[in-house]
């Protein structure tokens, strides 16, 4: 991994390009992000930066985060995140990670928690089809549909979609285009959509596919 930060989703707006096209966009919050600790590969087996992003009071810190900040000489944070890059060397406890370390036509992947749905049926949650509504086929049309045969193998397969909690659940979103950045006010503007709500925090990386 050779960039990475911590943001926050503002929201979704559209940009022009050159032609007069529409691009959709998301603009996301990203840094400054204090590098709060940092692992060598002689104390830990291993390189990374600890980053932290967004201020807390100290009434809302605990003891051993409290000292932990302390140690390190920065604000305490809400998020705390662990990055392995590869110029970790060049970094030191007190650097400050900024939005422009990502720079205009990047390929970025966006992780984030989505939108909770709740509780959803079969059909909303997997794409199933619901049975006819007619000629006896009820009592229920957007019921699951067979469980399995009967007695052999006597038991549900594992990974049979069924109704249950949809959403809420970490999701990444590879591939996507750095359209602008803002270091002054601390925004990264991406084509497309990312996971999440507004306000939902985020972590940007470099795009292991790119």
């Amino acid at each position: 991994m050779k960039k990475g930060i911590i943001g926050k989703k503002v929201g979704m707006t559209q940009l022009f390009d050159e032609k007069g096209k529409i691009i959709p966009v998301t603009v996301i919050e990203a840094g400054p992000c204090p590098v709060v600790q940092k692992k060598t590969s002689e104390n830990d087996g291993y390189e990374s930066v600890q980053l932290g992003f967004e201020d807390m009071t100290s009434k809302h810190t605990n003891k051993p985060l409290k000292g932990h900040f302390e140690k390190a000489g920065v604000a305490a944070k809400k998020h705390l995140k662990e990055f392995r890059l590869d110029d970790c060397a060049a970094l030191n406890v007190g650097d400050i990670i900024k939005a422009d370390t990502f720079a205009v036509g990047d390929k970025v992947d966006v992780s984030g928690v989505s939108k909770g749905k709740g509780f959803a049926g079969t059909i909303k949650r997997y794409g199933n089809k619901s049975l006819k509504a007619t000629h006896g086929t009820g009592p229920v049309a957007r019921e699951a549909g067979s469980m399995g045969a009967i007695s052999d193998p006597s038991r549900v397969f594992k990974g049979k979609g069924l109704p249950g909690h949809m959403g809420a659940e970490n999701v990444t979103v590879q591939n996507l285009d750095v359209v602008k950045v803002d270091a002054e006010n601390n925004l990264i503007v991406l084509r497309g959509a990312i996971p999440g709500p507004k306000g939902g925090v985020v972590v940007i990386t470099d795009s292991v596919k790119a």
